[in-house]
C-alpha cells in the first residue's frame, strides 16, 4: 500500500506531462465580425448632431460674410 501511492502519483505526473494543450479552434468569422453594442445608436446620433452643427456653422459664416459685405 505504501508503494502503491507513490507509483500512482508518478503515473499521474507522467500521464499529464509532455502533452501540448489541445488547441482551441475559434471560427475565423468570429474574430472579424463586429458585435453591435447599445452605444452604436448613440454614436450615430452624436455624429448626426455634429454634422448638423457643422452645417449650421457654415451657414452662419456665409450669412455673416454677406452682412459684412453689405455694410461696406
Amino acid at each position: 500500500m505504501k508503494r502503491l501511492l507513490p507509483l500512482l502519483g508518478l503515473l499521474a505526473l507522467t500521464a499529464c506531462s509532455g502533452k501540448p494543450p489541445a488547441p482551441e479552434s475559434a471560427p475565423a468569422s468570429a474574430s472579424t465580425a463586429r458585435v453591435a453594442t447599445p452605444w452604436d445608436d448613440m454614436k450615430k446620433d452624436e455624429q448626426r448632431a455634429a454634422n448638423v452643427q457643422k452645417t449650421v456653422d457654415e451657414q452662419a459664416k456665409k450669412q455673416q460674410e454677406q452682412i459684412d459685405a453689405a455694410q461696406q
